[in-house]
């Protein structure tokens, strides 16, 4: 590695930095957009299932998932009528999805530029080439044009070995985001169904608070005491 770092001259710097932090972004990206942790399946039903019963934690759905602060959000403006709990889910999934894009744009670039640096070590490698083959002692010089040649090789391979992996990972990302997307999409309007069908007086907790009484907890243990909403 070593070795390859000193043939392909200071441009190598640049491509090593820029291999460094697709790296990062890649494990980061990995880790964050996974479908089950920013909209796991079957939450929709389950907060369908939860205003049957006539009780909504908030608190309990926001602190759940991204997809449950979507939903929650809508649910807070569930006595406007649809429309604005429409305008709402839509807001704080436009939230969702610019954070779930985060980083995407600058893996993008790693995979834009990489191949122009290893492109730009191939023009200079071959300038020096050019220079030393011009110069009186040309003949004589075999060793700098053939470190010259191995310059333009060595950073245009390595920037192809950087660009190729980012491009690779910022499709599948981008591919990911629109998957977990329609799977929020989904949900959302299962539980906006759901409320147009439901007649009854819609029952909300804003926070966590120990129950006065057993009557009000289910049996999960996760809803507040009730607090009623016009």
């Amino acid at each position: 590695m070593m070795e390859a770092l000193i043939a392909g001259g200071w441009l190598m710097l640049p491509l090593l930095g820029c291999s460094l932090l697709a790296t990062v972004i890649i494990i980061e990206r990995l880790w964050t957009l996974r479908a089950g942790r920013i909209a796991p399946r079957g939450l929709g039903q389950e907060v369908c299932t939860l205003i049957t019963r006539g009780q909504v934690n908030l608190y309990w759905l926001e602190s759940h998932s991204p997809l449950g602060g979507v939903l929650a959000a809508g649910l807070r403006n569930a006595r406007l009528g649809h429309e604005q709990v429409r305008a709402r889910l839509t807001e704080a999934a436009t939230a969702v999805i610019h954070d779930m894009e985060r980083f995407l744009s600058p893996l993008g670039t790693i995979a834009a530029i990489a191949p122009l640096i290893g492109l730009l070590g191939t023009v200079v490698g071959m300038i020096e080439v050019f220079a030393v083959i011009v110069s009186a002692e040309g003949a004589s010089r075999a060793g700098e044009l053939a470190g010259g040649i191995s310059q333009a090789l060595v950073t245009t391979a390595a920037g192809l070995t950087v660009a190729i992996p980012a491009l690779m990972f910022h499709r599948y990302f981008q591919r990911r985001v629109e998957d977990i997307t329609v799977r929020m999409e989904e949900q959302a309007g299962q539980v906006v169904e759901f409320l147009a069908h439901y007649g009854d007086d819609l029952t909300l907790a804003e926070r966590q608070e120990p129950a006065r009484d057993a009557e009000r907890v289910e049996a999960d243990g996760r809803l507040a005491p009730e607090v009623k909403r016009p």
